[in-house]
């Protein structure tokens, strides 16, 4: 006999229900949903089927953590990457949660704005984001505004800027991993800032898989050289 599954869904409508435990006993328990668990507080927990089993490890968000972070202690770890933050009205709120998160975690970030809730137009500021990533001025950037979609497609418009849209780990993972992203855009209206902060610092930690996906990744750049 199978399984149940456990996915990020059972995980959301717990964490909607306001509980704060999920009882995943006999149950396979999927990456996405152990992220999800730990971005909304929802524990894990194995019930009386498997008395003294401890809770599913879970993700936490927290500082991001460095690229090829050495374990040792006495290793100096190599300096941040500037990140490029900017918003709209409808997401200025959720980017100053975002800017003060990477500066606690050591990230030298530019603020491009907006900074008030006086109505502004995406496009203005998504692009402005997307030419401090083409330009090298910073490394990373993220972007936020109502839903994140369309931010996403003003800065796709900018040449060597590949922005990815997410609304979870599992999917800033992909967007890393897969396909090269160096900017991230949120919707500020859709997601609560627990789960943005978990998707920064996912999106932020994950490096580029290259291998398979390298030529896929060139044939986009691609697109941008022939106009």
């Amino acid at each position: 006999m199978s399984k149940p599954l456990v996915t990020e869904r059972e995980v959301r409508r717990a964490a909607r229900e306001g509980k704060k435990s999920l009882d995943v006993s006999d149950a396979v328990v999927t990456p996405s949903a152990r992220d999800v668990a730990g971005a909304l507080g929802v524990e894990l927990t194995r019930g009386s089927g498997a008395r003294g089993a401890p809770p599913e490890k879970q993700s936490t968000p927290g500082s991001p953590p460095a690229p090829n972070q050495s374990s040792t202690s006495a290793t100096t770890s190599p300096p941040r990457p500037t990140v490029a933050v900017g918003a709209d009205h409808g997401g200025v709120a959720m980017k100053n949660a975002v800017a003060e998160h990477l500066r606690a975690a050591g990230y030298p970030v530019t603020d491009l704005g907006t900074n008030s809730s006086d109505p502004v137009d995406y496009p203005d500021f998504a692009v402005a984001v997307a030419r401090a990533v083409a330009s090298k001025q910073a490394a990373v950037g993220i972007m936020v505004d109502g839903a994140g979609i369309g931010s996403c497609m003003a800065a796709n418009k900018v040449p060597g800027v590949r922005a990815a849209m997410c609304y979870d780990v599992t999917t800033a993972a992909n967007a890393r991993e897969h396909n090269g992203a160096n900017m991230l855009t949120l919707g500020g209206g859709l997601l609560g800032t627990r789960l943005a902060l978990a998707i920064v610092d996912t999106f932020l930690g994950t490096s580029f898989g290259g291998g398979r996906h390298a030529k896929r990744v060139e044939k986009i750049d691609a697109l941008d050289r022939r106009g």
